[in-house]
């Protein structure tokens, strides 16, 4: 399980569990965690975060980020966002448009959140999901291989 917070909902707490749901609870998690140490083991990983600047263009919201691990930096994060609209299949094709506009070829393809939740209203649990693959891509680029010694 991953404990993580969003400045956008500062009362809020995210709980995500590897491949199931993302529990949202207020900022008190934390110390019912640390009440339960003795049921759950924090995990020896670094602390990964991501902070930077927000920008609004219009309608869309734009958040960039330095990703970084422990004291490095490890990647950078871009997050758009389209205020009007809450089903996020419904404007991919426009958020596409405007992250082509800035990232050029560099442009991702659609979450792999949106899955088969092509009529759902998207919300912050979804956002943490994608903020954890991003996490977890720049975790295993740190893991270096280890070489067979024959």
């Amino acid at each position: 399980m991953y404990v993580m917070h969003n400045s956008e909902y500062p009362l809020s707490c995210f709980a995500l569990f590897e491949n199931g749901p993302c529990l949202i609870a207020d900022t008190n998690f934390d110390v019912l965690m640390v009440k339960l140490k003795g049921f759950f083991q924090s995990a020896k990983a670094s602390k990964i975060e991501t902070r930077g600047t927000r920008y609004q263009y219009c309608d869309f919201l734009v958040k960039v980020g330095t990703v970084t691990m422990g004291p490095s930096a490890r990647g950078i994060s871009v997050e758009v966002e389209y205020g009007p609209c809450v089903v996020a299949s419904d404007c991919w094709n426009l958020l596409l448009e405007f992250l082509q506009s800035f990232l050029g070829s560099h442009t991702p393809g659609a979450p792999a959140v949106f899955g088969n939740r092509h009529d759902v209203v998207y919300g912050p649990a979804d956002t943490m999901v994608q903020y954890m693959e991003l996490f977890n891509k720049i975790r295993k680029q740190q893991q270096v291989p280890v070489a067979g010694i024959r």
